[in-house]
C-alpha cells in the first residue's frame, strides 16, 4: 500500500503589503503516520545577498517558542497558532516596516519526513505629505503649472489631476497632465480657469491628496509699477540727502560754539584777589616815597596816607592786626637781609616826620 509523507498544504506564496500594516505568512502542514520524530517549525529569512547566510527568526521545538533570535522583528513577530503542533505553523508579523521586505521560509521537520515553503514579502509605504503648488504668474493669456509632489511614497507613484467646480470635474480643453511628474500644465489662462484643483497621488497600497487654489486675473499695469517704484526711489534718496545735510549743519553748529566757547576762556583773565591789589598800592607808594626830598614834601604832606581805597583794599580787624604785627616784626627782616623802607607819618601841626 502506498504510504503518505509530511506535507505543506499552503498555495500563496506572495504577498504586498502597506507598511503598518499587518500580514500572516501561512505555513499550514500534515503529518503522515511514519512521521516519528520531534516536530520542528522554523522560520528563516533569506537575505537578499546570496553571500550571506540566512537567518532563523522564530523556532517551534519540542513544544516551546523561540522567538529572540532577530532583535528587528522583536515584539512584533509570532505563530498564528497558539498551538503550532496541530498543523499551523503560521506567523503574524505586526506594524510593517519597508525594512520587513524579503524573502520568508517556513521548514517544517518530523523525522523522516521534511517540508519547506518560501514566501516573497513585499512592504510598500503609501504616499503621504503630498503638497500642491502653483508656478507661473497666474495672469490672463499667460502659461500656468500646476506642481503635485508626495514627500513620502514608494514608487510608482502617479498623480492625478481634477477641478472641484460645482457641476463638474473636468478639466481645461488646453490642459495637459503629467501623470508620472504630477505637473498640470493650463496654456494660455482665461478667467474662467479660477477654481480650485486637487490632486491625487497613489501607488499599489495607497493614496493622498492635496488642492490649491487659482485665482487667474488681468496683466498687471507694469509700467505704472516701474514709475511708481521710480518715483518712491527718487523720494528716499532726497529724504535721504535731507538728513544727511541737516546732520552736517548741526555738526557744524556745534563745532563753531565749541570753538567759540575755548576762545573767550583764554581771552579772560582771572580776577585780582584784595590781598594782591592792596599789596601792588602799597608797592607804589613806597617807591614814591623813596625818592621824596625836601622839595616835594609838600605834595605828600597834604596826602594823607591813612586812606587806601576801599575798594581794593578793605581790612577787617584781623587783617590790621596781621599789617601790626607785621611792622613789629620788621627788623627782624634786616637780619635777613632786607632793606628798610621808611614810612612817613603826619604830626600834628601837619608836617612829615
Amino acid at each position: 500500500s502506498l504510504t503518505r509523507s509530511l506535507s505543506i498544504t499552503s498555495a500563496e506564496s506572495a504577498f504586498e503589503k502597506a507598511q503598518g500594516e499587518r500580514v500572516t505568512l501561512p505555513c499550514t502542514f500534515e503529518l503522515s503516520e511514519e512521521d516519528v520524530g520531534t516536530l520542528d517549525i522554523e522560520w528563516v529569512l533569506i537575505p537578499a545577498d546570496i553571500q550571506k547566510k540566512e537567518e532563523t527568526i522564530i523556532l517551534y521545538s519540542g513544544d516551546r517558542i523561540y522567538n529572540h533570535y532577530h532583535p528587528a522583528l522583536a515584539g512584533r513577530l509570532q505563530f498564528t497558532s497558539s498551538d503550532p503542533k496541530s498543523g499551523d505553523g503560521s506567523v503574524d508579523i505586526l506594524n510593517l516596516k519597508s525594512a520587513d521586505t524579503g524573502t520568508y521560509q517556513c521548514k517544517v521537520k518530523k523525522a523522516p519526513g521534511v517540508e519547506s515553503l518560501k514566501i516573497q514579502l513585499n512592504v510598500l509605504v503609501k504616499p503621504a505629505s503630498t503638497k500642491c503648488s502653483i508656478e507661473g504668474s497666474q495672469e490672463i493669456g499667460k502659461d500656468i503649472v500646476l506642481k503635485c509632489a508626495s514627500q513620502e511614497g514608494t514608487p510608482l507613484l502617479y498623480y492625478d489631476w481634477r477641478r472641484v467646480v460645482t457641476g463638474t470635474q473636468g478639466l481645461p480643453a488646453t490642459s495637459v497632465l503629467n501623470k508620472n511628474t504630477g505637473e498640470l500644465l493650463l496654456k494660455n489662462a482665461s478667467k474662467d480657469y479660477s477654481g480650485t484643483y486637487s490632486c491625487v497621488a497613489s501607488n499599489r497600497v495607497g493614496t493622498d491628496e492635496c488642492s490649491v487654489e487659482l485665482n487667474v486675473t488681468p496683466p498687471i499695469n507694469t509700467a505704472g509699477v516701474i514709475a511708481g517704484a521710480i518715483l518712491g526711489t527718487l523720494l528716499g534718496l532726497a529724504l535721504l540727502a535731507f538728513l544727511v545735510i541737516c546732520c552736517c549743519k548741526k555738526h557744524r553748529e556745534k563745532k563753531y560754539e565749541k570753538e567759540v566757547h575755548h576762545e573767550i576762556r583764554e581771552d579772560v583773565l582771572p580776577p585780582k584777589s584784595r590781598s594782591s591789589t592792596a599789596r601792588s598800592y602799597i608797592g607804589s607808594n613806597r617807591s614814591s616815597l623813596g625818592s621824596m626830598s625836601p622839595s616835594n614834601m609838600e605834595g605828600y604832606s597834604k596826602t594823607p596816607y591813612s586812606q587806601v581805597p576801599s575798594e581794593d583794599f578793605e581790612r577787617t580787624s584781623g587783617q590790621n592786626q596781621t599789617i601790626a604785627s607785621s611792622k613789629v616784626a620788621a627788623p627782624n627782616l634786616s637780619r635777613m637781609g632786607a632793606v628798610p623802607v621808611m614810612i612817613p607819618a603826619q604830626s600834628k601841626d601837619g608836617s612829615i616826620v
